[in-house]
């Protein structure tokens, strides 16, 4: 248990009749980050709030970079920091003064706590508009100083709960470059998420819950195995090469050829073997191509596999996890 930043086992959760929590197991090694994906109604939200102390488990056990929950809160929450799904700012602060208020809750000094902001700023990229009341600020820079002001601590532990949520595609990959740098410090991540892509490209492991339960767990390539099968794909530079690359394909692996977008040629294989037969082919040919790969199922579709349901929509929100 030592090498686990986050450590639960069996935590269960009912509100009223319903069972948000039936008993799930989490386990994030120091340094890592573990996605959390669900259908909405699944128990993400609720999870990360009994693991930041928010709410207490009907039942089971945890600890967080070493402190138990039940009995050592205090101690678990001086070692976390949490970033929900909306941001918490006070709009009527500066992003200087937002961060100072933080210090100085945590009791760092005056001094102390003007220079960790200062760091965040910089860190976050806010310097500019340090002294700007927030309510001035897009909703990029909202979230990135949502995110500083859980960082003031240096948490070991850090929960992200749809940290990307409402963001444009240019802020998600500030975000993403965010949590990286967090990980490359040595900080443990948490992070909920609707976006599939998210996880795939954040992620060491995935844990999906449904139900109040983890169904599957793995690093994304594990999870989509779990789908089965591979595909070569292949796109051909020009049009008129199609006929003779969809032969060619069929001719190697005696499968039908799928065109899954346009201009895509796709066969399903059983190993990678093929891959060098095709290349060879299309040498001998004098077929150009711009894009030739092997590849494994995407999240999407281990997630529909998993759950019985599409990914998420990215605006649905979920009212049974907002009960306080």
């Amino acid at each position: 248990m030592n090498n686990y930043a986050i450590h639960a086992e069996g935590l269960v959760k009912h509100f009223g009749d319903t069972k948000a929590l039936d008993g799930i197991d989490i386990a994030v090694p120091e340094g890592s980050v573990l996605g959390v994906l669900g259908p909405n109604g699944a128990g993400k939200t609720t999870a990360v709030r009994i693991l930041a102390t928010l709410l207490q488990p009907d039942a089971g056990h945890a600890t967080i970079a070493g402190h138990d929950l039940a009995t050592d809160p205090d101690g678990v929450r001086r070692s976390i920091g949490l970033t929900g799904q909306y941001a918490s700012v006070d709009e009527q602060l500066t992003g200087r003064e937002n961060l100072v208020l933080v210090a100085r809750l945590l009791d760092l000094t005056r001094a102390s706590a003007a220079q960790r902001a200062e760091e965040l700023l910089e860190q976050f990229g806010l310097t500019e508009a340090a002294d700007r009341r927030t309510r001035t600020y897009s909703g990029g820079m909202r979230r990135r100083l949502d995110l500083a002001a859980s960082l003031v601590g240096r948490p070991q532990v850090i929960y992200l709960d749809e940290p990307t949520t409402g963001l444009d595609p240019s802020k998600r990959d500030d975000m993403w470059n965010v949590v990286r740098s967090l990980t490359d410090q040595g900080t443990t991540v948490l992070m909920t998420t609707q976006y599939l892509d998210e996880a795939d490209a954040l992620a060491d492991s995935i844990a999906v819950i449904d139900n109040g339960l983890v169904i599957a767990e793995g690093t994304p390539e594990e999870l989509k195995r779990i789908v089965g099968g591979r595909s070569l794909q292949v796109r051909p530079t020009h049009e008129r090469d199609f006929a003779d690359v969809t032969a060619l394909l069929t001719n190697i692996t005696g499968r039908p050829v799928e065109q899954p977008a346009k201009g895509l040629l796709a066969v399903p294989v059983t190993d990678g073997s093929a891959l060098t037969e095709v290349v060879a082919g299309l040498g001998q040919r004098g077929i150009a191509v711009t894009e030739l790969a092997l590849k494994l199922p995407d999240l999407d579709e281990v997630f529909f596999t998993l759950t019985g349901k599409p990914a998420p929509a990215d605006d649905a929100t979920d009212e049974l996890e907002l009960v306080p």
